[in-house]
């Protein structure tokens, strides 16, 4: 009669947080960063349809790195979860630390219970009536919750990310300086590598968007095309995005709100 093979809870643990490790260091890097009006998110994606970040509720947004298909069905759930509190009570109850204390369960779950893990990190965020209320929440595949002040960085080499957002970035700054501080801490890492050559990323190559405090509920707006180019141009003086959703005749899709129909309601 063969012995059963047997391996230590520690050891099991250990392995499933090593995969997933390694499977999220494989993606691209998302920056999330505060700026005077609100909350940024850049993440090098050149894909128009497959998006990293996405609006939840009113004043709440997404971003995840790792595999498409997990993430993404956390960020469905997350909108069902927001738009049934929010019509079962009031608006004002969806709030990023209940989303996020609902995500952390569901990862906590998943890797204690199923035989993979998901290979994701997520980051929660919530902009405030002012700079210091404003919330950022880090996710992990174990459903470890930080709560983070300022920026935070996942994905790739999210360490020498954080260590660069930390040497650039300070409170106050405008949307342009805020995009060009995320966009060269990410030309400056490299998934898988201690260093390399730096890369200079195009709008072409990014994903972007920002909740924006100064806008009536919801304040998700992706920004891309022309608005895009011109706050990433050092030389141009276009600091903020405008205060209105027009398009403009002459450049089409410059400041668009979410067009996902499972983004939250109208």
């Amino acid at each position: 009669m063969s012995m059963p093979f047997y391996v230590p809870p520690e050891q099991i643990m250990k392995d499933r947080a090593d995969f997933a490790r390694k499977g999220i260091a494989r993606g691209r890097s998302v920056v999330v960063l505060g700026y005077d009006k609100g909350i940024a998110f850049v993440a090098e994606n050149p894909s128009s349809a497959l998006h990293k970040v996405s609006e939840i509720y009113d004043r709440i947004a997404f971003a995840a790195v790792g595999r498409y298909n997990e993430f993404e069905s956390l960020r469905v759930a997350g909108i069902r979860y927001a738009d049934v509190r929010g019509y079962s009570y009031d608006r004002m109850d969806v709030t990023a630390r209940a989303l996020a204390n609902t995500y952390a369960q569901t990862l906590g779950a998943i890797f204690v219970q199923e035989s993979k893990p998901f290979e994701i990190e997520i980051v929660v965020a919530e902009v405030g009536q002012r700079p210091e209320d404003d919330q950022i929440f880090r996710l992990t595949y174990d459903g470890s919750v930080a709560d983070e002040q300022g920026y935070v960085a996942m994905g790739g080499a999210s360490e020498q990310a954080e260590e660069h957002l930390s040497a650039s970035w300070r409170p106050g700054l405008s949307l342009a300086e805020a995009l060009r501080v995320a966009v060269d801490v990410l030309g400056s890492t490299t998934p898988n590598s201690d260093g390399g050559e730096r890369r200079e990323l195009t709008a072409d190559q990014l994903e972007v968007a920002v909740l924006d405090r100064e806008r009536p509920r919801r304040s998700f707006r992706r920004i891309r095309g022309t608005l895009l180019e011109r706050l990433l141009n050092t030389s141009d003086p276009t600091s903020e995005a405008p205060s209105s959703d027009e398009r403009h005749p002459g450049h089409p899709e410059m400041l668009t709100g979410e067009d996902d129909p499972l983004a939250g309601p109208v």
